[in-house]
């Protein structure tokens, strides 16, 4: 296996939280070296895929409240903090302490007219591995406060000394232009980046939801992801502590059909800040295990 493929597995898994993993590392390769265009428009979805959610019948009474496109609306009180720092390390099938993982959560004002969260990630190779393979890499979000839909996603990639950046508005009409700089992608009503992804599902009343369904954009393609509650009280042992926590299976679709060939669990603390403590990702050339490390 490939330092590279170590690296991009470690990294979004945590980043993607599923959303991508290693599909998005693999379009991510392919692109790395050459420069954005002034326009991008993202693989369509099918009309099956564009739904954001599913609940169980028995559920509807009880059901999250909605918004106009019939999703779940975050709870503005749970559990996102301003000034929030998760730190991670990030294990590759026999490699441990490949990369170290860090998802700040930043300032919640206005942004582009909007009330939004700052949501922040940072990836970095550990020795020895840093020696043979340099990479540095942030990710920034803007998300809607109240749904976690993606205002703007930026990737700012430094690896081996090589350094792209992106940064792109995302809209579903295509009727609020991008300022100079900024690359417009046009998406599916609802859609969420990798971050606000995450920050979502920790957001969701898994007593009351059966399945959670999203577009979710990588930066580079769009997937159609599913999300449902496989266990409400699974034992978690990370370097941060022991913990009681739901378990978050996931499901990625492209163009309506599913990857098979990866599976993707999100462990989320049953505590009040319900903290995302651990993240894997099996897949055909290796398994992924990111693990928190500690919590401020």
């Amino acid at each position: 296996m490939s330092y590279r493929k170590i690296i991009g597995v470690a990294v979004f898994v945590v980043i993607g939280c599923g959303a991508g993993g290693y599909f998005y590392f693999h379009e991510r390769s392919e692109a790395s070296a050459r420069a954005w265009t002034e326009s991008h428009e993202p693989e369509p979805m099918t009309a099956d895929t564009a739904n954001t959610r599913a609940v169980e019948p028995s559920s509807l009474a009880s059901a999250p409240a909605t918004n106009k496109a019939g999703e779940p609306v975050a709870n503005a009180g749970l559990p996102l903090r301003s000034g929030e720092v998760l730190e991670y390390t990030a294990n590759v099938a026999n490699l441990t302490d490949v990369a170290n993982l860090k998802l700040l959560v930043g300032a919640h004002k206005d942004y582009f007219g909007k009330n939004a969260w700052h949501l922040q990630a940072f990836a970095h190779t550990e020795n020895p591995l840093r020696m043979v393979f340099e990479l540095d890499d942030q990710f920034d979000s803007y998300s809607d406060a109240a749904t976690m839909i993606s205002l703007q996603y930026e990737m700012h990639l430094s690896e081996r000394g090589q350094k792209v950046s992106s940064v792109q508005r995302m809209t579903a009409t295509g009727k609020d232009p991008a300022p100079p700089n900024v690359t417009e992608t046009r998406v599916l009503p609802g859609t969420r980046d990798p971050l606000g992804m995450l920050q979502y599902l920790r957001n969701v009343d898994w007593t009351k939801t059966a399945e959670v369904r999203c577009p979710v954009y990588d930066g580079h393609k769009l997937y159609d992801v599913r999300a449902r509650l496989a266990s409400a009280g699974e034992a978690v042992t990370v370097p941060a502590g022991s913990y009681k926590a739901a378990k978050i299976e996931m499901r990625v679709f492209e163009n309506g059909e599913e990857m098979k060939d990866a599976h993707f669990t999100m462990y989320i603390a049953n505590n009040v800040a319900r903290t995302p403590v651990l993240l894997e990702a099996i897949m055909p050339f290796a398994t992924a295990r990111v693990e928190l490390q500690r919590a401020k």
